[in-house]
């Protein structure tokens, strides 16, 4: 699944190809996604586009009266293309402009979402959706106050969106070892000095993935059609029984909220 330093990178690749320039048509081949894609898309057509911005996962582009809104769900792909490029299977939705390009969402497993937010409204997948991590609203009192009495563990702790957006199963593994904090240790014993730490962790782990073009999953891509580089510089996130580069240690695995979590239980407590 895209996590948020892709759909980061996603968003770079396409703002240059989308401001300033006026969409001319919206084709939708299929609106059976995770969401019925509405028919308000349609009055897109004729509107200049003014911004492309990110919400948590999901890509706002700003038409003026309303936000066209994108998300990539667990295999969706975004490509700037020419509008006579052919289609191919799962080619749902295309974005045509005046250039004569086309921003087209493909979408396999049909879990992406495209919807119309207007203006002075908010869509309700947007209601409880916490701070963005790499903005100054998100802070270590912030993880340190909202976590006292909480027995859950702490990677599902900061992986809650209500808590902070964006923190998906990746960064949080790499956050926690970068932090040497124990994925299972419950979010309510975790002192502030540490939380501290790892709030840093998660600004840095996210931003060196979105510097270096996202991280490379099985389905993700970048708009250009080229894969993300970070892949390769991942310290324990799918690592099991690996040492640790660190202490030489094994990297083991466990399950948390139904995914799968790696840790160095020499460098983290």
């Amino acid at each position: 699944m895209p996590e948020l330093p892709e759909v980061e990178v996603s968003r770079l690749g396409i703002s240059p190809w989308l401001i300033n320039h006026t969409i001319t048509d919206v084709i939708v081949r299929d609106k059976r996604l995770r969401w019925p894609v509405p028919d308000e898309i349609k009055t897109a057509v004729g509107r200049t586009i003014s911004d492309v911005t990110r919400r948590a996962k999901y890509l706002l582009i700003d038409v003026g009266n309303a936000d066209i809104v994108l998300h990539l769900g667990m295999s969706g792909k975004l490509r700037v293309v020419e509008k006579s490029t052919p289609v191919i299977k799962h080619d749902h939705i295309d974005i045509v402009l005046d250039t004569g390009k086309c921003l087209r969402f493909n979408d396999p497993r049909r879990f992406g979402a495209c919807l119309w937010q207007p203006k002075g409204d908010e869509l309700p997948q947007f209601h409880k959706l916490g701070p963005e991590p790499l903005t100054d609203a998100f802070d270590a009192e912030r993880l340190h106050v909202l976590s006292r009495g909480r027995k859950s563990p702490v990677k599902s702790f900061i992986m809650d969106n209500d808590v902070v957006v964006g923190v998906g199963n990746i960064y949080a593994n790499e956050a926690l070892f970068m932090a040497g904090i124990d994925p299972r240790r419950a979010a309510g014993r975790v002192s502030a000095s540490r939380y501290a730490a790892l709030t840093d962790a998660i600004k840095a782990v996210l931003q060196k993935a979105i510097n270096e073009g996202g991280t490379t999953l099985k389905d993700f891509a970048q708009s250009d059609g080229k894969p993300g580089y970070f892949a390769q510089h991942l310290n324990v996130y799918g690592k099991a029984g690996k040492a640790c580069e660190r202490c030489g240690g094994v990297i083991k695995s466990k399950v948390i909220g139904q995914r799968n979590t790696f840790f160095c239980i020499g460098c983290q407590r």
